[in-house]
């Protein structure tokens, strides 16, 4: 999966974070343009992921974001 965004007044993209009961959704996270006007981020979906809806949050250095994942296998 892809994740792009601005970080809104942040330096840049430092971290894509993702899971529920310390289990992780997202895995491979892989940040491939840190740019704060634009950045982007690739990952692979874990195994153990069923149909439904989540958070993933970004960390943009002084700003947090969040947006939904939305999954259906």
């Amino acid at each position: 999966m892809t994740t792009t965004g601005n970080c809104g007044g942040g330096t840049k993209l430092k971290a894509v974070l993702s899971g529920f009961n310390g289990k992780p959704v997202l895995e491979n996270i892989r940040i491939t343009n840190d740019d704060p006007d634009g950045f982007v981020a690739k990952a692979t979906l874990s195994k153990t992921v069923g149909n439904g809806v989540g958070p993933v949050f970004v960390d943009c250095g002084g700003e947090a974001g969040v947006t939904l994942l939305v999954t259906h296998v």
